[in-house]
C-alpha cells in the first residue's frame, strides 16, 4: 500500500507534539513555526496550528456505538493494536469508545478504539486478524 498524506488542524503545537510524538510514538519529521510532520505508522501526518481550533463533535451509530464523525486512524496488526491500547490506557487516555471487538463473528470483525487528540480530532485505531480478507469484507 502507498502511504497516505493527511493534514489536520490543531490549536496547540506543543500539545500536538506531546500527544502524537510522545504518547503515540510518531517520529517527527520536518516542521516550521506553524506545522509539524509526523510519521504515523509509515504515513505522512501533518498538524497545522490554527489558533482557537476545536473540532466539532458529531456521531453516527455503528454496531451499537456512537462513532465520532469525522475521524481518522490506522489499521494495525492485532499485536500493535493491543500494545497501543495498553499504552493509552496506562497513560489515562479517555476513550470515546473503549477498546473492544466490533462485528464479532461477522465479515469485517475487528478490534477498535476511539479517542480524541488535545484539539478534539477523533482518532480510530483498528486491527483485523486477517487484514487482507477482512478489511473490505461484505
Amino acid at each position: 500500500m502507498n502511504p497516505f498524506h493527511l493534514a489536520m488542524p490543531v490549536s496547540d503545537l506543543v500539545a500536538a507534539r506531546k500527544f502524537y510524538g510522545e504518547l503515540l510514538g510518531c517520529a517527527e519529521g520536518r516542521s516550521a513555526d506553524t506545522w509539524v510532520d509526523f510519521n504515523l505508522y509509515g504515513h505522512q501526518f501533518v498538524v497545522h496550528q490554527v489558533p482557537g481550533y476545536q473540532a466539532a463533535r458529531h456521531y453516527n451509530p455503528v454496531d451499537g456505538d456512537q462513532v465520532p464523525i469525522p475521524h481518522f486512524g490506522v489499521v494495525l496488526s492485532p499485536d500493535e493494536w493491543r500494545t497501543l491500547a495498553d499504552r493509552l490506557a496506562a497513560a489515562g487516555v479517555e476513550f470515546v469508545i473503549e477498546p473492544h471487538t466490533r462485528f464479532a463473528g461477522e465479515p469485517g470483525e475487528q478490534s477498535t478504539m476511539f479517542f480524541y487528540d488535545p484539539s478534539g480530532n477523533a482518532l480510530e485505531f483498528k486491527a483485523f486478524a486477517d487484514i487482507e480478507r477482512q478489511l473490505f469484507a461484505k
